[in-house]
């Protein structure tokens, strides 16, 4: 699970939680942050992510919570109480962190304006083969762990010392570990399988990506970049001769586009690998269920990069004569602009398409 810390890393890095890998697995995740002493941050941010995807928006002074994609507007138009509850549990939650948060500063001594981050993350996994479901509720606290409920003994753990009193207080509160045994058992999947419904056609396609040869340097490595896919069930890696190899390879994170899509990167340290050699070496990009691989041949001449080239001496001459005759075209133009708003009427609409 990952968690913000105080060197103020990127604070949406939260969102970029661990895929999962089985191609049968489908989940339903909530993500609550509470910040103290933040600046140009809300105070609460709440995200409902189906299957990676994100579903619902709630923040600071916020109503209602926002739904993100069409299919679940049209989930909330044929049932408004769905949107009214995750409403209510948006205002609730908002008023839950902020006297915990203060709760803690003050149990722990944390006086002063230092930054402090509660976070919250909280869902359930289906397996549709096999019917299982998995249920989840963890807290963390300025970066780490500080406490988890366990389902099976429906007891509260508290990895560090200082959440072991909040642990006592939650293990006595006999009436809400039941309610969230029932909601992360049964509710959540139920959710989680109504949004399916809804989501099938977004949620169960296939999108192929686009697949590129990447080189900031000559002496950079070359990094294979597939995006544009889903879903982000998939894995890229390089090959010599046919072989996966590993030495030399450094293997990227699967990250959102915007879009809902996903991307992800693999690269291939070449320095010690002769030019003639490097027809030996390509990338693969597969993507589960789908039963054709991507395969991109490892070949200088398609190989993108952004270093600004070499031009030859006699060329950067011509476009800099180029350049300085089209100055003079241009200024010559603006007088006679000029003239035209002194009395003359400027050239017709027509006139200037035509040129």
């Amino acid at each position: 699970m990952l968690y913000l810390s105080n060197n103020m890393k990127p604070l949406f890095v939260f969102l970029l939680f661990c895929h999962v890998a089985s191609t049968v697995k489908h989940s339903l995740n909530i993500f609550m942050t509470a910040t103290s002493g933040v600046p140009n941050f809300p105070e609460f941010v709440g995200v409902a992510m189906v299957d990676e995807v994100q579903v619902g928006y709630c923040g600071s002074n916020m109503k209602t919570a926002e739904p993100k994609q069409d299919w679940v507007r049209d989930l909330m138009k044929d049932d408004p109480q769905h949107l009214q509850w995750y409403s209510l549990q948006c205002i609730g939650y908002q008023q839950f962190f902020r006297a915990n948060i203060d709760g803690l500063k003050q149990r722990l001594n944390q006086t002063g304006g230092r930054r402090h981050i509660l976070q919250k993350m909280d869902g359930c996994e289906w397996d549709d083969e096999t019917g299982e479901v998995t249920g989840f509720n963890q807290y963390g606290y300025d970066g780490e762990d500080f406490l988890a409920l366990d389902l099976q003994t429906l007891t509260w753990t508290a990895p560090k010392q200082q959440a072991f009193t909040t642990k006592l207080r939650w293990d006595a509160d006999k009436t809400r570990l039941e309610y969230n045994k029932h909601y992360f058992i049964h509710e959540c999947p139920d959710f989680l399988k109504k949004y399916l419904n809804y989501g099938r056609s977004f949620l169960q396609r296939t999108d192929l990506p686009s697949v590129s040869l990447l080189q900031k340097t000559p002496s950079s490595p070359v990094s294979c970049h597939a995006t544009g896919f889903y879903p982000d069930r998939a894995m890229m890696f390089w090959r010599k001769d046919g072989e996966e190899i590993h030495e030399d390879v450094d293997h990227g994170e699967i990250l959102p586009n915007h879009d809902g899509s996903f991307q992800m990167s693999v690269d291939l340290n070449l320095s010690s690998v002769a030019p003639e050699e490097w027809r030996r070496y390509d990338c693969v990009f597969h993507l589960s269920g789908w039963k054709d691989d991507i395969v991109t041949k490892l070949d200088q001449a398609v190989i993108r990069t952004n270093r600004v080239p070499e031009f030859p001496a006699g060329l950067v001459v011509g476009v800099v004569v180029g350049l300085l005759v089209l100055l003079v075209i241009c200024i010559t133009g603006l007088f006679i602009w000029r003239r035209n708003n002194n009395g003359f009427l400027p050239a017709n609409s027509e006139d200037l398409r035509q040129h």
